[in-house]
């Protein structure tokens, strides 16, 4: 069960990243918030589509994977897809691309810039069966806050 208030979180989105036009400082920001605002997370991070494959953006939490390519692991199937996916144990995963060993579920949500996936948001949790349908839709809401509010000029990272 989860004792995060989304509405609250994706507020608090709105309120930090509004006033500021560059994309890397916001994207920064928005995995900041997302990582302290969820309790029971080891990773949080945005992955960038650049061609065929993610590349690595901001992130807290351990080093990570810096490219992923199209249609592999949970961050490259949820990009190719075009849709959230919401993993229960990453180990079940067929081709889980292990970046931290001690990751155990995973929640990786598609940002999408003019109607075309531009990245996917990345969250790991050690605890198997973290995420539920409420992330799910909490995160989602929180994905489209962090959208609607890049800049047309300085656009996404």
């Amino acid at each position: 069960m989860t004792n995060t208030d989304y509405s609250l979180l994706s507020n608090q989105i709105n309120a930090t990243l509004a006033d500021e036009t560059d994309a890397l400082a916001n994207a920064a920001n928005f995995v900041a918030l997302l990582y302290n605002g969820l309790d029971d997370v080891n990773w949080a991070g945005i992955y960038v589509l650049r061609g065929s494959e993610l590349v690595l953006g901001p992130f807290q939490g351990q080093p990570a994977c810096v490219r992923i390519p199209l249609g592999r692991g949970v961050c490259g199937t949820a990009a190719q897809k075009e849709t959230t996916l919401r993993i229960s144990d990453v180990h079940e995963f067929p081709g889980h691309i292990a970046c931290d060993v001690a990751s155990r579920s995973e929640l990786v949500v598609p940002l999408y810039l003019d109607g075309r996936v531009a990245g996917v948001l990345d969250i790991d949790s050690p605890l198997v069966d973290r995420f539920n349908e409420i992330d799910q839709a909490g995160v989602e809401l929180c994905c489209e806050t962090y959208m609607s509010l890049l800049d047309e000029k300085a656009g996404f990272i």
